[in-house]
């Protein structure tokens, strides 16, 4: 009889790993396509791409639907294994993970929104350099954190989330650069106003990217680590 319960233990144990392997494997899906959008956002804006600034807004549908999809497994596993410590927190972290990538989905949306309006205006100088610089750093920094998830990886992902301050810093940039132009140039006001938006979109990105870096830490060592800063959440991975 302890035999019997033991093979059902095990298999119970084997089937429960299964389901948290596939939440894991899903909110990564959900990350790679909005990993996409912000690519592709970013492309059709510095390139007046309105093709693929269309296509970009009808996918948003399949992050938000990826989104209730995943939250729905979480709800089940929770009624039916009861999940403690780890476990718990691990599906805790992936609740809250999908909601910010669902976010960053937006706001990829809004960034293809503000391309199809600036590819009906005048290109300037620039081509749009400060949007591409930044839209490669966040773009990155969404991957690196993603990663970290995937290898829970509570150092990784200290080390992104260091990585926003500069993503904040070269947004702050564009923001002055645009105020001078639009000093010095009022009729480029329109223009200028949703490269603006946009870079702002950007931010929030990286913003949202440093929330999936502290979930992680969270997953990895039982430590809620947000609004501390970046020092505390650095030792916080260390396990200091």
């Amino acid at each position: 009889m302890d035999i019997d319960k033991e093979r059902l233990t095990h298999h119970i144990s084997r089937q429960f790993n299964a389901e948290l392997e596939d939440l894991r494997n899903r909110v990564l899906t959900m990350g790679g396509l909005v990993e996409q959008q912000i690519t592709d956002a970013v492309r059709a804006l510095v390139e007046g791409n309105t093709e693929l600034a269309e296509a970009v807004i009808p996918r948003d549908h399949q992050v938000n639907a990826l989104e209730v999809a995943i939250d729905e497994e979480c709800t089940h596993v929770i009624a039916r294994r009861q999940p403690a410590a780890s476990d718990l927190r691990l599906i805790i972290a992936v609740i809250k993970t999908i909601t910010d990538l669902e976010r960053m989905g937006d706001e990829a949306e809004r960034i293809a929104r503000m391309a199809i309006h600036l590819a009906s205006l005048e290109r300037p100088r620039s081509q749009y350099l400060e949007i591409q610089n930044l839209g490669d750093h966040v773009r990155q920094l969404t991957h690196d954190a993603l990663d970290a998830f995937a290898r829970m990886d509570a150092e990784a992902a200290a080390h992104v989330a260091q990585r926003d301050t500069k993503v904040d810093l070269e947004y702050e940039g564009i923001i002055r650069q645009s105020v001078t132009h639009m000093m010095e140039d009022p009729r480029s006001i329109a223009r200028i106003l949703d490269v603006m938006w946009s870079a702002r979109a950007l931010e929030r990105i990286g913003d949202h990217a440093r929330n999936i870096c502290e979930y992680v830490i969270y997953l990895v060592k039982g430590k809620d680590v947000r609004h501390t800063s970046l020092e505390q959440l650095e030792k916080t991975a260390r396990g200091e």
